[in-house]
């Protein structure tokens, strides 16, 4: 490939690799100088029972404590008013489903829901059954012809004794009945629809599973008592423990072996999955997360979506018909045809995903039009970008264009920043972040700009996989307030930012081979699909532990691509703003962060045509060094010789025992 003509280039890796080195010689803000893996202990260490352990604890206190067995399951079903209630229930196996609806009335079909049943009293019960709540946050049924939960589950605390009436056990025999006759002529029809597909067909799309399983986030899917999941240790599919191909991963086991010795629960697996995915690609997966894969599930996901598209789409698109009742075939035709319509409405309405972080569940929603919260928001930020760079708009559109008109200043020195480009992205987050009411505001992206352009004008696709995360950068600016949420402590804030900033480093690093063509070297680097869509997240600070640190309660992510040369980079970067505390944000806030974050792409994209012309733009500011002294001050706290200083003597916790 060739381009316009450059400026003479040293061989300057063996300087890149000198000043990555030096970058990351201690992660650690409060560190610096000292060499890593010579801290005694770590710095800041979480409660075993931090996060999502202590949220089941309390959770089955509640259900305890309620005054009956409709009210307990509330409490579980809701993980105490956390996430939905349909979630729980579409998580239940079939028979817990029909239990639980024929003692408490409770079902996501809303046509089959009942009257709860009359209480027994222990005393007057005809069998004693048991509720209980496992440490993934399901809820655990002892239904008749089985023994104690405890034999077979891993339980938060015990069980709770459920009594059941004559009555009841006759209405659980008849509905267990009719749903064994709706599983079988189901099982009957996936296995009609993987007949059609022939040997070769059932290949492809077991490979085409696989793949979405090893390029997606953390899922867990259920088959009755069988576990799906791509999340590390308890690998039974391709992802981060099970490398494709792998004899135990339950997708490569099948192929090859004919239909027939297929269990029924891989056949209506495989079924679901490839509905699911056909419909929007492989992050549609995680709206099932948590989830039983049954057609009726399925079925129930693209039903929601389809209304959620017609009623999005304007008078010139018909309407996306709807699916016979949970026929595959049928089902197969919808999943191709929201896959459509959703790629033309983009461009015209904005999706994003609402994420429930207790159980890693996501919904694909559609936003309304930005509002005067929205507005208001953007209003600030652009008050303060006015202030900062040399821009006079009075939109972030009106302000875009302007620097299309004029870009050259982001090639330049600005306000302290090496770069324009640094001094945009700073004034961006800060802003954002004070316009949002949010405790810590980021934006992540390349550090050379040359070194990419460089690399794709030579088709050196393995050069570009084949950097590091110091690489890449991610400019973590927390609020005026937010050091009293770490005990005041500006080391422990610090140390803490940078945490986040190594982490979203971490994602540049884990998107962009998804962006690259599918060569052998690109395809055995990990990476994920890059991210196209916003998100807004709800309690969030249950699971990961690096969100359990920084006390994540609610965030938005927005992702945005941007061009360099000839190739679109998808999630190359974007802007999360994160509280850890008070209200979660809403939709109008998302709306107003997507904003923000497109403008940022707008100038990286400027940037890029800039260096693509000869400029050279390298970011060398949000480092350890950056974020310490704008966030802790510029003087070397104590403790940096490696000892510990007062701040860290409260300890804490870290991926990694390196002191970073």
């Amino acid at each position: 490939m060739t381009g316009p003509e450059r400026p003479p280039v040293a061989d300057d890796r063996a300087a890149r690799r000198a000043k990555r080195a030096e970058r990351w010689r201690n992660r650690r803000p409060s560190r610096l100088g000292t060499r890593a893996g010579t801290a005694p202990k770590p710095d800041y260490v979480l409660d075993d029972d931090a996060g999502f352990r202590a949220l089941l604890k309390r959770v089955w206190r509640e259900a305890k404590a309620a005054p009956d067995l409709p009210a307990a399951v509330d409490v579980l079903l809701t993980l105490d008013g956390v996430v939905p209630a349909d979630v729980q229930l579409r998580a239940l196996r079939e028979r817990d489903e029909t239990a639980l609806n024929v003692l408490c009335g409770v079902s996501w079909r809303a046509h089959r829901r009942r009257d709860p049943a009359p209480g027994v009293a222990l005393a007057e019960a005809a069998y004693l059954g048991e509720l209980g709540l496992t440490v993934s946050g399901r809820i655990a049924v002892r239904v008749p012809s089985e023994g104690p939960l405890e034999t077979g589950h891993d339980l938060v605390d015990g069980v709770m004794r459920v009594p059941w009436s004559a009555a009841s056990l006759h209405e659980y025999r008849d509905e267990t009945a009719r749903a064994a006759a709706r599983r079988s002529e189901t099982v009957a029809d996936c296995r009609r629809w993987l007949d059609d597909l022939g040997p070769k067909g059932r290949d492809d799309c077991l490979e085409w599973l696989k793949e979405a399983a090893q390029r997606t986030a953390p899922f867990v899917l259920y088959q009755e008592d069988r576990q799906y999941t791509n999340f590390r240790d308890r690998n039974t599919i391709t992802g981060k423990t099970l490398w494709p191909g792998h004899p135990d991963c339950a997708f490569s086991a099948l192929q090859a072996v004919p239909l027939e010795l297929w269990s029924d629960g891989d056949a209506v697996a495989v079924v679901c999955l490839s509905l699911l995915v056909r419909s929007a690609g492989f992050a549609r997966i995680e709206e099932a997360n948590g989830t039983q894969l049954t057609v009726d599930h399925v079925a129930h996901l693209l039903e929601r979506t389809r209304r959620g598209y017609n009623r999005a789409s304007g008078p010139e698109l018909a309407p996306v018909p709807a699916a016979e009742p949970a026929r595959v075939a049928s089902l197969d035709e919808l999943a191709g045809a929201l896959g459509a319509r959703r790629r033309e409405l983009s461009g015209h309405v904005q999706l994003y995903r609402e994420i429930h972080g207790a159980l890693m569940h996501k919904v694909e929603r559609i936003a309304g039009p930005p509002e005067t919260p929205c507005e208001r928001r953007e209003r600030a930020l652009c008050a303060r970008l006015r202030e900062t760079l040399p821009v006079t708009g009075g939109t972030l559109a009106e302000q875009a264009a302007e620097l299309t008109r004029s870009p050259g200043w982001l090639a330049r020195p600005h306000r302290g920043f090496g770069t324009g480009l640094e001094s945009l992205v700073h004034a961006t987050v800060t802003g954002a972040g004070g316009a949002a009411e949010a405790d810590f505001a980021m934006s992540r992206g390349m550090r050379s700009l040359p070194a990419l352009i460089r690399a794709l004008r030579d088709e050196d696709w393995t050069e570009i996989v084949g950097w590091e995360i110091g690489e890449y950068f991610c400019c973590v600016v927390p609020s005026p307030g937010a050091r009293a949420l770490f005990g005041g402590s500006a080391t422990h804030l610090a140390d803490t930012a940078w945490a986040i900033s190594a982490r979203m480093q971490y994602n540049s690093w884990h998107f962009i081979a998804g962006n690259l063509p599918g060569v052998p070297e690109v395809r055995a680097r990990d990476h994920f699909v890059p991210p196209t869509i916003p998100d807004l997240a709800y309690n969030s600070d249950l699971h990961h532990r690096g969100h359990v640190a920084a006390r994540v309660r609610y965030s938005i992510r927005s992702p945005q691509p941007v061009r360099v040369l000839d190739r679109t980079f998808d999630g190359f970067v974007d802007l999360r703003l994160l509280r850890c505390e008070g209200r979660p944000f809403d939709e109008q806030d998302l709306l107003f962060a997507h904003r923000a974050s497109g403008f940022i792409a707008h100038a990286t994209g400027l940037a890029a045509g800039l260096v693509a012309d000869g400029a050279a733009i390298e970011v060398t500011a949000f480092d350890p060094a950056w974020h310490w002294a704008t966030i802790a001050g510029a003087t070397k706290p104590d403790g940096a010789d490696g000892t510990g200083g007062a701040d860290d003597a409260d300890g804490g916790d870290r991926p990694d025992r390196r002191n970073g």
